[in-house]
């Protein structure tokens, strides 16, 4: 293959990779997800003459799909351990579910407001309790895009070891 096409398939991978990898700090930015497209555009643009196979690609798509379970369920497991009751969990889920419909503030404040109304309406907590289950899943999410940026890394990693020397 080219050298051109070599070099715009790094630029255009690895732009989209590091593009991702700072969108996982963001709750808005699909960071993951647009590592991976950096993948796939890596091999559309060398057509087949990338080293990545498909269980490369494989390996990639698995650590997206946990990248999702963690963004999902880090608020409810932050909200679990500092003492939240099953509804507390539940509302954390809820929340993140119906916030992802709100844009960020969505994103940010569903989770909480979820934890603190289920806990209040249907667990029958008490303000303080409740506001003390809420403060877990702020961690708890915290938390959880903490391990987003290290599955982002591990998979730019994967990327490039895959590429250069496995060729899976």
């Amino acid at each position: 293959m080219e050298l051109a096409y070599q070099i715009t398939a790094w630029t255009v991978g690895g732009l989209l990779m590091l593009c991702g990898l700072i969108g996982t700090f963001l709750p808005v930015v699909p960071g993951p997800l647009i590592i991976f497209f950096g993948a796939v555009s890596y091999w559309v643009i060398l057509w087949g003459d990338a080293q990545m196979g498909w269980l490369g690609f494989l390996i990639l798509f698995l650590l997206l799909a946990l990248t999702q379970l963690v963004e999902v369920g880090s608020s409810a497991v932050g909200a679990k351990v500092f003492g939240s009751t099953k509804w507390g969990a539940i509302g954390a889920i809820v929340g993140g579910l119906i916030g992802l419909f709100f844009g960020i503030f969505g994103i940010i404040l569903g989770p909480l407001i979820g934890v603190f109304a289920f806990e209040m309406l249907f667990a029958k907590q008490e303000w303080r309790p409740a506001t003390k289950s809420t403060w877990g899943t702020f961690l708890g999410a915290a938390a959880g895009i903490g391990v987003k940026i290290v599955i982002g890394v591990i998979m730019i990693l994967w990327f490039v070891v895959d590429e250069l020397w496995i060729g899976w």
